[in-house]
Parts: C-alpha cells; sequence; structure tokens
C-alpha cells in the first residue's frame, strides 16, 4: 500500500540524499518533464533555473530545516528544455542534525494559477523573498544587498506586472484573488 501511495500520489513527491533524487513518483516526472530513469540518481540542481539558486536555496534550506526539521517555499523551478514555471516545494528532514542527508519532498506545479512573467534571476529571489512576507530591509539582508536595490527590483516588477502597489504586487505574484 505504501508504494501505491507514493506511486500515485496527487503531488510530485521525492525522497532524497544529499539533494540527489533517490526515488521519485510519476507526478514528479510528468511535472517536469523527464523519465524516472533521467531523474533517479541526479542532483536536484537540473531542476532549478540556475546553479546559484540551487546553491542559494541549499543554504536556507538547510538553515530553516535546522530549527525544525521542516522547509516549504514557492520558487521558480525549470523543466526539461529550460522552461520555467511556479512551484510549491515542501520538505521533511529524516536526519534532523544533516537535514539535507536524507529528506522527503512534495512538489506541486503552480502554473495554471500563476503565469510565469519574465524576471531576472535577482527579481525572481526578491520574489520569493516578497511572497514570504519580508521587509525590503529583511530581503536585503537575506540577499546581501542594500535596501536600496530590493526597492528598485520592487518597482521594477510592478511595471512588468502592471500592480498598482506593492500589495497588489503581491497579489499578482501569488494568483491569490483579490
Amino acid at each position: 500500500m505504501e508504494q501505491i501511495g507514493f506511486e500515485h500520489a496527487p503531488i510530485g513527491l521525492v525522497v532524497a540524499r544529499n539533494r540527489r533524487i533517490e526515488r521519485c513518483n510519476a507526478l514528479f516526472c510528468e511535472m517536469f518533464g523527464y523519465t524516472r530513469a533521467e531523474l533517479e540518481g541526479q542532483s536536484l540542481a537540473i531542476l532549478y533555473p540556475s546553479k546559484d539558486e540551487f546553491q542559494r536555496i541549499g543554504t536556507l534550506g538547510t538553515k530553516a530545516m535546522l530549527i525544525d526539521g521542516r522547509y516549504d517555499d514557492e520558487r521558480i523551478m525549470a523543466r526539461k528544455g529550460g522552461r520555467l514555471f511556479w512551484c510549491r516545494v515542501r520538505g521533511q528532514s529524516l536526519t534532523p542534525d544533516d537535514p539535507l542527508a536524507h529528506s522527503v519532498w512534495s512538489w506541486a506545479d503552480l502554473s495554471e494559477n500563476r503565469p510565469l512573467i519574465r524576471l531576472s534571476r535577482r527579481e525572481r529571489q526578491v520574489a520569493m523573498l516578497l511572497c514570504e512576507g519580508k521587509t525590503s530591509k529583511e530581503i536585503a539582508r537575506d540577499l546581501d544587498i542594500s535596501p536600496r536595490t530590493v526597492e528598485s527590483h520592487r518597482a521594477n516588477m510592478i511595471g512588468k506586472l502592471g500592480a498598482r502597489n506593492s500589495t497588489d504586487l503581491v497579489v499578482r505574484l501569488t494568483g491569490m484573488p483579490v
């Protein structure tokens, strides 16, 4: 029954060791456009828009998981062929002292509710942190940039998405109904 539940879950599932895919289910493969053989044994890095984002998320995930063994966020990921899409990711560490040594992850495709707007890598990073409810100062600290630079990226995104203000920007980024 466990095997059936894992394989046919209505969400993408992954068991990972040191950020390498040990096992994944059919929906995860479908979501990213790979076969199971192409994914199992691979680093999760192949699913990120860049190596920098893979490293940055790994650092954030490790810090968060050291607190309570869990991590979740919404971020832009890359399908096979490089097409980007919004994804909700949640993880649970099975090894609390070394959170990413052995972990279980769920992945949900948000692209139907959240269209992708062309954003720079830094704008994507700022957008993700804005959607987590962080202030400009907190985002600046997390990304090691000035609050003024964060505000500049926010203003650019407001223009790109046609938002009226910062609140409307977050609504448009998250796809939440008004």
